[in-house]
């Protein structure tokens, strides 16, 4: 085997060499085709089917290599045979030529990447074993990639070679037509005059329209197979129905309220949804008391001799409420029926892509978003149940403070409670299974949020895996296991903070074969499995933010309402977030640990804040920014801040890294002293010292000394 695949590979390089040598491309050109156009005209009226066999053979080699000229092969073909026997031989011969390179590819090289790759290739070799032909078929009809891309690329999969023979027969015989016919009108053209005939220029129309005719082919016909057996109603009471009222949904209605589409927003439970009643907003608000407390208690760092407080936790909690009750107008069934959108109150049920069911009403619509949010995930451990246990979702009717709180997570929910309840007094014990806590960050940020913790007086189990909760003498045990020994930590309250899971269920998904893995699974554009149903936010990931949802609700109502002219595709290229601890955790784009695991090649940058003149002023001199670049070159791939007010300090990064701007464009930016945004500056300078032009600089040095004389 290895023998005659050196002999194939052998014999395709040979000819393909040849090629360039003997600069066989030369003949593969309008003007030379031109110059001899007379004289292939005539041996083809006195030869024809040689000419039909010569010509077949050449294209045949030329796309059975890969080798440049197919497009103008085409054309000449048209000038040659005409619209009817042009197309129909450079059909055939198209579709052999790209047959043997399927088959060359396959032979050399599908065993070797399905044995490397084959796990990570399994879920598009089941797509393609279940609907390879469509999927070539849409390849085929519109030329995103060059066609000999795809001849190798569908020779790695499973696809049968007769499905990979006929459909790209079919597929390109739209585009093989339109060339052919244009290659009639360049063959007749003799002067200039002829550029602006109209069928010459309607011919050229031709090229540069019909892939965009051939995408909205694809697109109707994908639409018409996926909606396929549910009955269209003939006239829609409204444009979208939006399913939940978090910021996804919220947002969603707005748009479209906003371009008088006609849309209906359910909610079953509270409007806002969990960033209002439950997350971002309760959790700043109980945070801004903590740190407040915590400062006063510092007030010796600041020249105060002494400083007292005394405070109720049932207080502060009604503070958290009241901030709920003041932000609430914001996401208010007033305001947005104001707007125009229909607010209901009531569990929603889509019962058919074109149909929601909600408070024994149904209501028909051309498009759905699903933006039900997420829940905090609570794991199956034995006893926990017994013990009872408080979530994101349910710890704000807590009045009372738990003496004792063990904190069952490290990720940010987790970490800015536990850093929260243990200023308010409670002993807090936070449990991770990892060997750090906010693992997603670089390991020296997420030492130092552990440092920071370990000063409050936040009992920090890392490594630990929770196993079981019992009651023991009414005392409630968390047994857990680390390095392999058993560990039982008594608590009063237990908080589970372990991420959250989408609601997918109980709403219609199931019923219509909406396939959900974990989250719903959509396309680039936000859809689901039928084309006018899109979801955003946490139940469709891959981010679970609230500024995400906001801005996957711009796409997935931007491309439902007006996707026939044109759609968007979600952008995430630039994703920040921020982890609210004392000091802030802000990031955006790639930091170090991540750009190692995809092999990224990056240069690092760091800038102390504890140098920073307005940090040291504010006794705020703690922290870094960090910044990853491209080696070499200012382009900024990433940044962490971690500090006073990092969430703030990120948005410059943020903006830099959207529109383009690297370390240079920062270093010469003003920043107003003395402000906690130099750091941004400083961090860029840092750069710029390390990227220095020694060379350059060692000449000045030289012309300056050279100047004193």
């Amino acid at each position: 085997m290895k023998h005659s695949k050196l002999i194939v590979v052998s014999l395709v390089a040979l000819l393909i060499l040849g090629f360039f040598v003997l600069d066989l491309g030369q003949y593969l050109n309008l003007e030379f085709f031109k110059s001899q156009q007379a004289t292939i005209n005539a041996y083809y009226q006195a030869n024809p089917g040689q000419t039909v066999l010569i010509y077949a053979l050449v294209y045949i080699i030329v796309t059975g290599l890969s080798l440049p000229g197919a497009a103008i092969m085409t054309l000449i073909g048209g000038a040659i045979f005409g619209v009817l026997w042009g197309t129909v031989i450079v059909s055939f011969a198209s579709t052999i030529g790209a047959s043997l390179a399927f088959l060359v590819a396959r032979f050399l090289l599908h065993d070797t990447v399905q044995r490397r790759f084959g796990h990570k290739l399994a879920p598009l070799n089941r797509g393609i074993e279940r609907e390879g032909g469509f999927y070539l078929f849409t390849l085929r009809l519109v030329p995103a990639f060059p066609f000999f891309m795809i001849n190798v690329a569908m020779a790695l999969t499973p696809i049968k070679l007769l499905t990979f023979f006929w459909v790209s027969q079919l597929g390109m015989l739209p585009a093989t037509a339109v060339y052919v016919n244009a290659g009639t009108q360049l063959a007749q053209l003799d002067s200039l005059s002829g550029i602006l005939s109209p069928t010459l220029l309607l011919s050229f129309a031709l090229l540069g329209i019909f892939p965009l005719l051939a995408k909205k082919t694809v697109e109707f016909i994908h639409s018409r197979r996926a909606l396929r057996g549910w009955p269209r109603p003939a006239r829609f009471d409204r444009n979208l129905v939006v399913i939940g009222a978090g910021s996804g949904g919220l947002v969603s209605a707005y748009i479209a309220a906003a371009v008088r589409a006609r849309v209906t927003l359910i909610e079953k439970h509270q409007m806002g949804g969990d960033c209002l009643n439950t997350g971002c907003v309760p959790s700043k608000a109980l945070l801004r008391s903590a740190k407040l407390l915590h400062q006063i208690r510092e007030a010796p760092k600041y020249g105060l001799r002494s400083a007292q407080v005394e405070f109720e936790f049932s207080e502060v909690m009604e503070r958290v409420q009241q901030v709920i009750k003041k932000i609430e107008p914001h996401d208010s069934v007033e305001r947005y029926s104001r707007l125009g959108v229909e607010c209901i109150h009531g569990e929603a049920k889509i019962t058919s892509p074109y149909t929601v069911e909600v408070a024994g009403r149904t209501l028909s619509t051309r498009n759905i978003i699903i933006a039900t949010g997420a829940r905090p995930l609570v794991p199956p451990i034995p006893g926990l149940d017994e013990v009872g246990y408080l979530t994101s979702d349910t710890l704000w009717g807590l009045r009372e403070l738990p003496p004792r709180l063990l904190v069952l997570g490290g990720g940010p929910i987790g970490c800015e409670l536990a850093q929260a309840f243990a200023r308010f007094g409670s002993q807090v014990i936070q449990v991770e299974m990892q060997d750090r806590i906010m693992a997603r960050e670089d390991p020296e940020i997420s030492a130092m949020i552990m440092q920071r913790f370990r000063a409050e007086g936040i009992d920090l189990r890392t490594g630990h895996k929770a196993t079981a909760f019992r009651i023991e003498d009414g005392d409630k045990i968390l047994v857990a296991e680390h390095q392999g020994q058993e560990v039982r930590i008594g608590f009063d309250q237990v908080l589970v903070a372990l991420g959250r899971a989408a609601n997918t269920h109980g709403f219609g998904l199931e019923e219509l074969g909406i396939p959900v893995q974990g989250t719903v699974q959509t396309n680039e554009f936000l859809q689901a499995r039928y084309p006018n149903i899109y979801a955003v936010g946490d139940v469709a990931g891959p981010y679970q933010f609230t500024h995400v949802a906001a801005h996957q609700a711009w796409f997935a109502t931007v491309n439902a309402l007006f996707g026939r002219f044109k759609r968007f595709r979600v952008d995430y290229s630039v994703i920040p977030w921020a982890t609210f601890t004392d000091p802030e955790v802000a990031r955006v784009g790639l930091n170090e640990q991540e750009a190692r695991e995809q092999g990224i090649p990056y240069a690092v940058t760091t800038y102390g804040i504890d140098d920073l003149d307005r940090a040291i002023a504010d006794s705020a001199d703690y922290g870094l920014v960090k910044v990853l670049t491209v080696p070499g070159k200012d382009k900024i791939l990433g940044a962490t801040i971690i500090g006073e007010h990092a969430g703030d300090l990120i948005s410059e990064y943020i903006l830099a890294m959207r529109h383009g701007l690297g370390m240079n464009k920062l270093l010469g930016t003003i920043h107003i002293y003395p402000t906690l945004a130099e750091a941004n500056k400083f961090a860029a300078g840092e750069w710029k010292k390390a990227h220095a032009p020694e060379r350059v600089l060692g000449w000045l040095q030289r012309y300056h000394a050279w100047q004193r004389g």
